[in-house]
């Protein structure tokens, strides 16, 4: 499978006889892995690169997990971050959390555990930042992504396994509704609203899904499977 089929993992944390075995086990589940070996390179990696879900140690050199969180959210960044720390109090985990941490595991932990929660994270939507690309103008929003999805509004593009799919405004709208809300079924009176109408004849219920099969009906000249 190509790089870019793969869903995106950021792993960062200073003991190598933790990320080298955990970057291993997470590439063999079909992730793409970065490794950064302090907060102020996973700080760097993080605002170069788009990511599906940041993995991050809390006691780090140069910049700690906590601060790494922090900017990245002051800056509008909202990739799912899961921290993996020693660190096993209330007040640690409520510090965690309201840093912007989305999950929190103390170590030591066990693989299994730490691999459902990484599956949970990324089945949520996630909007990231869209960086520069030489192939075109760089958006100024953000990017919502589900599994391998990923939809740029301002530009009015969406990217499945590295196929890029010119979309209409119309066409956007009803993308970005569904993909801000997966695995959930809508009625065609709240789709209508979102979309001030013009989706011709939209199903009485309609879920995540089945969008990426009426993108594909929409556009037939691109195959996305």
């Amino acid at each position: 499978m190509e790089h870019f089929n793969k869903l995106r993992i950021l792993l960062v944390d200073d003991e190598a006889e933790l990320t080298t075995p955990l970057s291993r086990v997470l590439q063999q589940e079909g992730y793409a892995v970065d490794l950064a070996q302090d907060g102020e390179q996973g700080l760097e990696l993080a605002r170069r690169s788009s990511y599906h879900l940041l993995i991050l140690d809390w006691m780090m050199p140069k910049i700690s997990g906590i601060e790494l969180c922090q900017a990245l959210r002051q800056q509008g960044d909202r990739t799912p971050v899961l921290f993996l720390t020693a660190k096993d109090t209330v007040d640690d985990r409520v510090e965690g959390l309201d840093a912007g941490a989305d999950d929190y595991l103390v170590k030591p932990f066990e693989l299994r555990e730490l691999l459902a929660r990484v599956r949970a994270l990324l089945r949520r939507p996630t909007n990231l930042t869209a960086p520069d690309t030489a192939g075109g103008a760089p958006s100024t929003g953000t990017l919502l992504i589900f599994e391998d999805l990923e939809l740029d509004p301002d530009n009015r593009t969406a990217r499945r396994r590295g196929r890029r799919i010119d979309l209409s405004e119309k066409e956007t709208l009803l993308l970005t509704y569904l993909m801000q809300h997966p695995a959930e079924l809508l009625t065609h009176e709240a789709i209508q609203a979102f979309c001030g109408g013009g989706i011709a004849n939209p199903p009485v219920m309609f879920s995540l899904p089945k969008s990426v099969c009426s993108a594909a009906r929409l556009k037939p000249r691109v195959n996305l499977r």
